[in-house]
């Protein structure tokens, strides 16, 4: 994967520096090398005259002020939505171009909501400053549902989650560790982040209730799968689980098409010609995508893809990515990537 747009980029600010996804973000700096000549790491007072290593240089890490976007051409934010809500528009107004990883703008309908392989093409005309990556769930969910949009239509979707801890931040993906630890040595557990232990268990709500009975997760995968797919009346639902795994968010998927297929065969072949998706579907031989596969890899794996014959033209199948990269850094460079590559051909 290459990043050849983003080499005339002068200046970059990263908002959340120091969290789990900012740090994922700067680490995929380093290893495409892309050597922008000024970075600012912007964070909290917690955090702020610490100094990160970043393309083989050290970065002071800065309080993050309204000041901070002055003179800045891109800004990448990672941080809770309040915090989004009030200083994106700053950066905005500063003249900055800004990809946002949290669920501020995401159903706003001015702010493309931008997966590039998927629906990459409403950058062409943009001519704004605001963008949005998807849920780290929505992203490897629309990916692998688009391919076979044309081909058969989609009638119905159900999804089932299985998302680890690291969605939640660097407190979550500590608190399994600690919990962890304390089980395994005959200790009690602190809850802090999670409202149950989370260590060897599973928690069956990701953020709170909803009037309709999902909770907040459930929503943003049902609402911004449509959006990106522009499929308003998509009928689909979402069950939302957390799960002790500390990377990789896992996605059961059911797929109910408006137009029958021949075989599972012709589907697998679909999926592995799409950017961006990787099929590991032996099962006869224990081959199909995990955890493990997924950790630190850009593609999508898909996997178990098998006919769901409780309906006459319907499919089951797991994926699974690392929601730290394709669910959330990753997604964004190349967002950015599009966009200079469209306003390059301009």
């Amino acid at each position: 994967m290459k990043f050849q747009h983003l080499e005339t980029i002068r200046s970059l600010a990263v908002v959340g520096a120091t969290g789990i996804v900012g740090k994922e973000f700067l680490g995929l700096l380093t290893e495409h090398r892309l050597a922008i000549p000024l970075i600012k790491l912007l964070a909290s007072e917690d955090s702020a005259g610490e100094t990160m290593e970043v393309c083989d240089r050290e970065v002071p890490v800065e309080l993050l002020t309204a000041a901070a976007f002055e003179g800045i051409e891109v800004a990448f934010f990672s941080v809770p939505n309040d915090i989004t809500r009030h200083f994106a528009p700053i950066a905005v107004k500063a003249g900055c171009i800004v990809v946002d990883d949290s669920s501020t703008f995401r159903m706003d309908p001015n702010v493309p909501l931008v997966i590039p392989e998927v629906n990459g093409a409403v950058l062409r005309d943009f001519s704004g400053l605001l963008m949005a990556t998807p849920n780290c769930s929505t992203t490897p969910l629309a990916m692998v549902l688009k391919p076979f949009i044309e081909a058969y239509g989609l009638k119905r979707v159900v999804v089932s989650t299985y998302q680890s801890v690291s969605g939640a931040g660097t407190k979550a993906y500590q608190e399994l560790s600690d919990q962890a630890a304390a089980l395994l040595n005959g200790m009690p557990v602190e809850k802090n982040v999670f409202p149950h232990q989370i260590a060897f268990n599973c928690l069956p709500q990701i953020g709170p209730a909803t009037d309709n009975g999902n909770c907040e997760e459930e929503e943003k995968v049902v609402r911004e799968t449509r959006k990106i797919l522009a499929m308003p009346d998509l009928k689909i639902s979402a069950t939302t689980v957390r799960v002790p795994t500390f990377c990789g968010h896992g996605l059961s998927v059911n797929i109910e098409f408006q137009k029958p297929f021949d075989s599972t065969e012709e589907l697998r072949e679909i999926l592995d010609d799409s950017d961006g998706i990787q099929v590991l579907d032996k099962p006869e031989n224990q081959i199909y995508p995990t955890n493990v596969e997924a950790i630190g890899s850009d593609p999508v794996f898909v996997g178990r893809l098998r006919r769901d014959y409780s309906v006459p033209s319907g499919i089951n199948l797991w994926v699974i990515s690392d929601n730290l990269r394709k669910g959330a850094a990753l997604n964004s460079l190349q967002i950015l990537e599009t966009l200079y590559n469209y306003r390059r051909m301009v």
